[in-house]
């Protein structure tokens, strides 16, 4: 069961990121499903700063989206945590 859900979440998250193929090679349409992916933002942010020597300015994009995703994340579980502990 744990290895049919570890392949349903993290297997597209893989093939749409740009992790395994270049994101721009992967057809328009799997681009913007795969802006929905944390894995895509890090990726662009871990890149810039590795390989391009970017500075914050140049990262911001990214940075403000993993940002996002982790109040996004934050926000849905938080409630659900809570009511375990009841």
């Amino acid at each position: 069961m744990q290895a049919m859900q570890l392949t349903f979440f993290f297997l597209p998250s893989l093939l749409l990121s740009g992790f395994m193929f270049p994101y721009r090679g992967i057809p328009v349409w799997a681009q913007f499903l795969g802006e929905v992916f944390p894995l895509t933002h890090l990726n662009r942010l871990i890149r810039s700063v590795m390989l391009k020597g970017s500075d914050f300015a140049a990262v911001s994009g990214p940075f403000f989206a993993l940002v996002a995703f982790s109040l996004a994340f934050a926000l849905f579980a938080l409630p659900r945590f809570r009511r375990t502990l009841d």
